[in-house]
């Protein structure tokens, strides 16, 4: 795997995968945000990494699957390196027929054995869900 990254001005940057996908960060103010900061794309990520395993679990249980959204939150140090001492991911999955025992055991599995970004951070990481019957 391999990332080139790129200066398109100051505090924003352009990372290009080996297919040639785009992604553009910026580290701006609130106020001036255009994209996600460098620590935004971690929750992202982290957050995807685990969502593709949970959808991909309900459906081998042959489980209706409607949508599923996640709420990811990161509590960080207040000294440098301001890095992740804790993060919380929610996953609220949309399905008339999952139980929640099913979940529990999906929402666990992806998120501490499956998700390779999971593996990778030292932060204390936490997980829970909520299923939508409709």
């Amino acid at each position: 795997m391999k990332i080139n990254l790129s200066y398109k001005g100051d505090e924003e940057f352009i990372s290009v995968n080996e297919n040639e996908n785009k992604v553009e960060i910026d580290m701006r103010s609130a106020s001036e945000k255009e994209h996600q900061s460098p620590t935004e794309l971690l929750l992202s990520g982290l957050g995807a990494c685990a969502a593709v395993e949970i959808v991909s679990m309900i459906k081998k249980r042959r489980k209706t699957f409607v949508d599923l959204k996640a709420e990811i939150s990161g509590e960080r140090r207040e000294e440098h390196p301001k890095g992740f001492v804790k993060i919380h991911l929610k996953y609220i999955i949309y399905s008339p027929d999952l139980t929640n025992e099913e979940a529990e055991r999906i929402v666990d599995l992806a998120t501490t054995k499956y998700c390779s970004m999971a593996a990778s951070l030292s932060a204390e990481q936490m997980h829970s869900f909520e299923i939508i019957r409709n």
